[in-house]
């Protein structure tokens, strides 16, 4: 059992603060719109100086297993995190839009 909740992509509320722990590379041709975006080995860092510890935050990332990762280490901090179940996958099955920095069509890798 986890220390922290899962939410189904499609669960998330629209307006939702989503942290994408992918690299750069993977975030910049396609994510959440408006995501907040701190790599996973970037994190323990940056997460003070970066995220407000009394906002709700989506964590995401391709499939899920980082995100879970970071999920867990922002819990036990005292941040309010939720999971993204599923990642970019279900984000996208789900129906949930996304944007790019590139100025390109969006994509996930």
């Amino acid at each position: 059992m986890s220390d922290f909740e899962t939410v189904p992509a499609a669960e998330v509320p629209d307006g939702a603060t989503v942290l994408d722990v992918r690299e750069t590379y993977e975030f910049q041709p396609g994510h959440a719109p408006g995501a907040v975006h701190i790599p996973v080995d970037q994190i323990p860092a940056q997460f003070e100086d970066e995220l407000d510890p009394d906002e709700d935050y989506y964590v995401i990332c391709r499939t899920g297993g980082r995100s879970a990762q970071i999920t867990g280490w922002l819990t036990a901090k005292g941040y309010s995190v939720f999971l993204v179940g599923g990642g970019y996958d279900a984000w996208i099955t789900a129906g949930h839009e996304l944007e790019s920095s590139t100025g390109e069509e969006p994509r996930i890798l």
